[in-house]
């Protein structure tokens, strides 16, 4: 199990829950216009928000931001120890720096010293862009001198008495990315934030972050997420959610099972199914609900659902945990299954 470390009113790692991050895609310092993204995302469901901080015009406007979101804000800077700096005497609840880049060692120290004064996290690693040539020399590219390359950062910070440390080393390739953090979680308790970056536009990006996370999550490995899409950040927590429910790490939500279809189908199955789940998209109580297209694999394939439907020849049966107890037309059907599901869900 990991370590615990705490982001303002969060405690990650220690067994804790999967956090969801995302990060905004306006300039820093428009602050009303990154205020009223963060409540988007906050109210979506995001747990953790991270800034880009390219100037002091940046830094200084986190104090500003802070006072109008509730979320923990994290600051990502790259080059300028003093940005760092000032992100954090501005009141920045974690800071994501590379070392590596930050400059000298003595540089590298003054971040660490502010760090530690003002008692917040840091997260550190690597990425496909980053490995020192030492470890791609020792190792070639792989998940040796990648996660080498962050562990090496973290070794860095930890001179300088900083110990709460996160630990990423995401890349594009979602092979690598799991074969990196499975050997980090071998390596070090720190906690791990997952990730596959520059995942790309929306569907394909889905795609390998449900593999690379969800593989990952599968194996008890990770402590907070982040879905990098290229699209708008809510569609992100969306997509990070749907891989915590994926892997049965999120039970809280209404689960719809549903069969593919196929000739013995007799009613529109696909549409009812789509409108089961947007009916449901709210329900915050573990239920499961079955949309099958004929009795054939209908009640019996699931037994374990807590209401189901299934239809043909212009009548649907509904039935709990596999009993059919009503026979209905299609249509009184579908209205009643409706009214059921709302009373499961009260």
């Amino acid at each position: 199990m990991s370590k615990k470390v705490d982001i303002k009113n969060l405690q990650i790692g220690g067994g804790n829950k999967i956090d969801i991050q995302s990060m905004f895609n306006i300039k820093t310092e428009k602050v009303q216009e990154v205020v009223s993204q963060i409540l988007r995302l906050e109210h979506a469901g995001c747990d953790i928000i991270r800034v880009a901080i390219k100037d002091q015009q940046d830094a200084l406007a986190i104090k500003q931001i802070k006072d109008k979101i509730s979320i923990p804000l994290v600051a990502d800077v790259h080059f300028d120890y003093r940005l760092a700096i000032s992100a954090i005497e501005n009141g920045v609840d974690k800071v994501r720096i590379n070392p590596g880049n930050i400059g000298s060692e003595d540089k590298v120290k003054l971040v660490a010293d502010c760090i530690k004064a003002h008692k917040i996290a840091v997260r550190v690693g690597s990425n496909s862009g980053s490995v020192e040539k030492e470890f791609l020399t020792k190792y070639g590219k792989n998940e040796i001198s990648l996660a080498e390359s962050a562990l090496l950062r973290v070794r860095q910070l930890e001179k300088y008495g900083v110990e709460d440390i996160v630990i990423s080393a995401k890349t594009s390739s979602v092979p690598l990315t799991i074969k990196t953090y499975r050997y980090l979680a071998e390596k070090t308790d720190y906690p791990l934030h997952l990730g596959v970056t520059e995942a790309g536009t929306k569907e394909m990006g889905i795609v390998k972050s449900a593999i690379g996370i969800g593989s990952l999550l599968a194996d008890g490995i990770g402590d907070t997420i982040r879905v990098s899409l290229t699209a708008d950040p809510v569609e992100e927590i969306y997509a990070a959610k749907k891989i915590l429910r994926a892997v049965g790490i999120d039970k809280n939500y209404a689960e719809i099972i549903s069969c593919p279809t196929c000739g013995r189908t007799a009613y529109d199955m696909q549409s009812l199914a789509e409108l089961i789940y947007q009916k449901t998209i709210s329900v915050t109580k573990p239920i499961k609900i079955a949309v099958m297209g004929c009795v054939v694999n209908g009640p019996g394939e699931a037994a374990d659902c807590d209401i189901g439907i299934a239809g043909g020849q212009g009548k649907c049966v509904i039935f709990k945990k596999g009993v059919v107890y009503k026979t209905l037309p299609e249509q009184d059907a579908i209205q009643e299954f409706l009214k059921e599901i709302n009373e499961i869900a009260k």
